[in-house]
């Protein structure tokens, strides 16, 4: 994609009632957001666009604080992670829960085989990493637990 197509995307998307747009093309990904201000005459929304461009040499990485240090349960292979057993089924694990050492917290897919993941010790769910179908790498932070 190039600039004029990209200022031309703007200037469509500014004149749009959408508020949030994002455009993917190979490692190019392009996301146009508005933001309505709180102080507008006469209570018309007013957006302001803001724009976000990656370039493929540059790399956002977004991860939240607390990821970065801790205790975690990771994904022993490449698939999707589960956390509920079926569709309709409430989750494995939640935050707050307590669970003991061999119990599941979730499915990783993997070629069509479902693999349940266990915690290795006695824990306390902290924070749920990984989303419900989300695809993860081997050793990627699933849950965040604290040893009990």
């Amino acid at each position: 994609m190039n600039l004029k197509e990209i200022e031309k995307l703007i200037e469509l998307f500014s004149q749009k009632e959408m508020s949030k747009i994002s455009l993917k093309d190979g490692e190019f990904e392009l996301c146009l957001e508005k933001t309505t201000s709180s102080y507008v005459s006469q209570n018309l929304p007013q957006a302001t666009p803001q724009v976000v461009v990656a370039q493929p040499t540059q790399v956002e990485v977004q991860q939240a604080p607390s990821v970065e240090s801790g205790l975690f349960i990771e994904s022993p292979m490449v698939g999707t992670f589960y956390r509920c057993p079926s569709p309709n089924a409430s989750p494995y694990v939640n935050v707050g829960d307590k669970i003991k050492k061999g119990q599941v917290i979730g499915i990783v897919e993997a070629m069509k085989i479902m693999n349940e993941i266990e915690a290795e010790f006695d824990c306390k769910i902290v924070e749920i990493v990984a989303n419900d179908a989300q695809p993860v790498e081997f050793g990627s932070k699933l849950i965040k637990v604290e040893k009990i």
